[in-house]
């Protein structure tokens, strides 16, 4: 069995991940504790982000045609793969989140929704909530005005019945 067949696996798994991605972002794990690692995996989890460590060689190969290509110049050294499906700030976020206790974690480049984006980049997008947090928040703008003006309406009634 040659070595690409047995590579090919793995190749595969990495662009079946990264299909239809949100965001894909690289990252410097290099000098993580267990611990902080543990926590990294654990926080990625919770917030439905794929972190794993893969070779550079097989991120390159299944990259290769993708929009994630231009992170290719990125991949020496050791290096974590953080891909989100669905919120496109997610992995920026999560990476952002766990660095502030373990300060050895470093961006490297990132892909958030077809634009390539530097580690100062990917530090202001990760500053950005969730699409539920805003859209929570955006809601509960828009409720508060309705809710005060259905009060308004509610008291002119009322002073028009008692008069």
């Amino acid at each position: 069995m040659a070595k690409v067949d047995i590579k090919q696996p793995i190749v595969d798994e990495i662009k079946e991940k990264i299909d239809g991605a949100a965001s894909v972002v690289l990252v410097d794990y290099r000098g993580l504790t267990v611990a902080q690692d543990t926590e990294l995996r654990r926080q990625a989890r919770n917030n439905g982000v794929i972190y794993k460590v893969y070779k550079n060689t097989m991120v390159k190969r299944a990259i290769e045609g993708t929009e994630f290509e231009s992170l290719t110049d990125s991949l020496e050294g050791p290096t974590a793969v953080v891909i989100s499906k669905d919120d496109a700030t997610a992995p920026a976020r999560v990476i952002a989140e766990v660095a502030k206790k373990a300060s050895k974690l470093e961006f490297k480049t990132g892909v958030v929704e077809g634009t390539l984006y530097d580690a100062k980049g990917l530090e202001t997008i990760s500053k950005i909530p969730s699409r539920d947090v805003l859209l929570s928040k955006f809601l509960g703008s828009i409720q508060s005005p309705v809710s005060n003006f259905a009060r308004v309406i509610k008291q002119v009634a009322e002073q028009k019945a008692e008069a």
